[in-house]
């Protein structure tokens, strides 16, 4: 059984997140201690305790620890069993947090899958919603093809939105009878991840959202207008929706992304940077676009192709591709947390020079 310190260097729930998605790939249990042992309430939360579900029903596993505050959690897959899945996590809790635990497995579960979530697509310390649509997925549509629709968004703390995904794997683990036979395949497919160079700023896209009984603060409008205000230093066009939707609780945001291409390829480019800012109660709009604008042009100027949200989540897709490389803004916690827990699971090695990650096979 592999064992897993859940408080090692960030310490974070996504140390369950990505063994559990491991975990079912590979059919190796785990035995995780220490789960979120340095944040204010540690253990396991109602997200983790979904997540833990799902990942059982694709694999068939047994599992003990599942409550809320547990810091020990211990996981059994069995046999892979990738199937539809409809999860509402009855609160506020990250929906793009608890598909970190379940969308590896389902793109390479070797059939058609649906994924429908609810609970939060806009919160505190979680991937936005609009992020994972416009940059994150379009990075795994070379293992699998994939729908997304944002049904209904949801703020804190009703939570209460909806995401669908329809995902059609081009690699099928089920045809295998041993992951390391499926491994070795995925390998001579020779998929690798390379993002260490950053091609010509040609646009700036974002989403200003807010719900709708805003509409009348026009929160959306200034959200986007600040931000604009910020980014007209860059010389490409900017494109920011706006927009008012029907939600459980009140709350706003807005994520910008930057799109670098060559000029040929700009429609297609997957070499996308991004950043984001929440409202809250008391922070006017123009400080929540303001915020974005600036952490978007900081990423700008790093010079990094891969921005740190982007960095941490693809880890895993290197680690199942090795000889993959990129490059980020600064070497985070979290993505320290999530390469222990990768090496833990694959028969790889990941070395960190400067700002440059790479994954190499033992």
């Amino acid at each position: 059984m592999i064992k897993i310190d859940g408080s090692y260097e960030e310490g974070g729930g996504q140390i369950i997140r990505t063994a559990l998605a491991l975990s079912v790939i590979t059919k190796k249990p785990f035995c995780a201690k220490k789960i979120r042992k340095k944040r204010k309430n540690p253990g396991l939360k109602n997200q983790h305790m979904y997540a833990v579900d799902a990942a059982s029903k694709l694999s068939n596993a047994k599992y003990t620890g599942k409550r809320q505050g547990s810091t020990k959690l211990e996981f059994y897959p069995r046999a892979w069993d990738i199937k539809n899945l409809n999860v509402d996590i009855q609160t506020a809790g990250s929906t793009t947090l608890l598909l970190q635990s379940i969308i590896f497995p389902c793109m390479f579960g070797g059939r058609i899958v649906t994924i429908r979530l609810k609970g939060g697509t806009d919160t505190k310390w979680a991937m936005p919603v609009d992020y994972l649509a416009n940059v994150f997925l379009p990075h795994l549509m070379d293992y699998a093809e994939i729908d997304f629709n944002l049904k209904k968004r949801g703020y804190y703390p009703k939570g209460g939105g909806k995401i669908k995904l329809k995902l059609r794997p081009k690699f099928h683990l089920r045809d295998y009878a041993a992951f390391s036979d499926f491994h070795r395949d995925l390998i001579k497919a020779g998929k690798k991840i390379n993002l260490l160079k950053r091609q010509k700023l040609v646009e700036i896209r974002g989403v200003s959202h807010a719900s709708k009984d805003l509409l009348r603060s026009n929160v959306s409008d200034r959200q986007a207008k600040a931000a604009r205000f910020f980014l007209r230093q860059f010389d490409v066009p900017i494109k920011i929706r706006i927009e008012y939707a029907d939600t459980l609780s009140t709350g706003s945001g807005i994520t910008l992304w930057a799109v670098f291409s060559k000029a040929d390829e700009f429609e297609k480019s997957k070499n996308i940077i991004a950043a984001d800012s929440l409202g809250e109660k008391g922070k006017r709009s123009e400080i929540v676009g303001q915020e974005a604008a600036k952490r978007l042009i900081s990423l700008i100027k790093s010079e990094a192709p891969v921005d740190n949200y982007l960095g941490d989540q693809i880890l895993p897709m290197m680690g199942l591709f090795p000889g993959s490389k990129i490059k980020v803004p600064e070497i985070t916690g979290h993505m320290k947390s999530n390469i222990y827990v990768i090496e833990k699971f694959l028969d790889v090695e990941f070395e960190i020079k400067e700002n440059t990650i790479s994954c190499h096979q033992k």
